[in-house]
């Protein structure tokens, strides 16, 4: 029997994608907002395609900030753009 594979929304593009292939974003307990590269982080986590699009629409229309429910910095934003620019340059 194959193992199932967990699938996750893209906050962007509102797309099903397993979750590996997804950045993820965690709201910690002290309210901050931090980006997650094991995909294991305690706290609200929302996730994110690695595709520039994605990104653009998050911001747009605060869909981060709806899911994680606080006010996402523009250090997080900066974060997200350079991993999605390497993520780009390994494929």
């Amino acid at each position: 029997m194959a193992k199932k594979i967990p699938m996750r929304m893209c906050v962007g593009c509102r797309t099903m994608k397993e979750k590996r292939s997804l950045i993820r974003i965690v709201r910690t307990e002290d309210g901050s907002c931090r980006f997650d590269p094991t995909g294991k982080m305690n706290g609200r986590g929302a996730y994110l395609c690695p595709d520039p699009e994605c990104l653009r629409k998050a911001v747009k229309s605060r869909a981060l900030e709806r899911a994680l429910e606080i006010k996402v910095g523009e250090e997080v934003f900066e974060r997200l753009r350079v991993e999605i620019e390497g993520r780009e340059g390994e494929a």
